[in-house]
């Protein structure tokens, strides 16, 4: 195939076109081992999240038992003060005596309540500090293989700007309206604007062409001949 004609020309564009979809589908992809630690970091900060948002919520359970704890057992030791003072006859003892009792037994509950609370905040605790150090170790695998990955895209964008310069070099010798025409098929045909037909059938769609189609597009002129089946472009490639 020479390189002479028009329609080789436009060949010879969407060949570079297709160069560079295939680029750019590699720039778009993501190394298996960069997307699996951004995935773990992904995880961990969830869980980290997760972790950090129930340890509030148990610490201000905390803060309100012990803050009650704290006022029952002021109440307690209270109404025992004034029990001494007050209590003149049996019944303001008996008085004193149920009242003291039903917050003695108000400040168990309070007791009971914060032990597994405790408990809690402790395991939160824990578990937040680990995920912190998760994180960290994390942080130096996860910012290399970015680093790497900067590198593989610096490197397909370069080789894609080289392809682009002689695409548009070449796109640049032909009618601006053939090429035109060739973008809009190729956008609306999966990236196929012009292709070959061989043993009498258009390569882009497989349909057998009429012998005129053939003859007529064998000859290479412009008008370019267009598949009647796909509305490619038809080209005759040289063996």
């Amino acid at each position: 195939m020479t390189q002479s004609g028009p329609l080789e020309r436009l060949y010879r564009v969407q060949q570079l076109d297709l160069e560079l979809d295939r680029l750019q589908g590699e720039e778009a992809g993501i190394p298996d081992a960069l997307r699996d630690a951004r995935a773990e970091q992904e995880r961990i900060n969830n869980a980290l999240e997760d972790a950090e948002i129930e340890l509030e919520r148990v610490e201000r359970q905390v803060r309100q038992t012990e803050l009650d704890l704290g006022t029952t057992r002021e109440q307690v030791e209270r109404n025992r003060a004034e029990q001494e003072k007050n209590a003149f006859n049996a019944k303001v003892q008996s008085q004193y005596e149920n009242l003291i009792q039903q917050l003695s037994e108000r400040v168990t509950d309070y007791e009971e309540t914060l032990a597994p609370l405790y408990e809690r905040r402790e395991t939160l605790t824990g578990t937040a500090a680990g995920l912190r150090g998760e994180h960290r170790a994390l942080r130096p695998h996860l910012g290399g293989l970015e680093e790497q990955d900067e590198a593989r895209v610096g490197a397909l964008r370069a080789e894609a700007d080289k392809i682009r310069a002689e695409r548009d070099a070449i796109a640049a010798e032909i009618d601006r309206r053939l090429v035109k025409e060739y973008d809009l098929i190729r956008k609306a045909k999966k990236g196929l604007g012009i292709v070959p037909f061989t043993g009498g059938r258009c390569q882009g769609c497989n349909v057998n062409l009429p012998v005129n189609v053939q003859q007529r597009a064998a000859q290479g002129k412009l008008p370019a001949v267009k598949c009647p089946s796909c509305g490619r472009f038809l080209i005759k490639l040289s063996a």
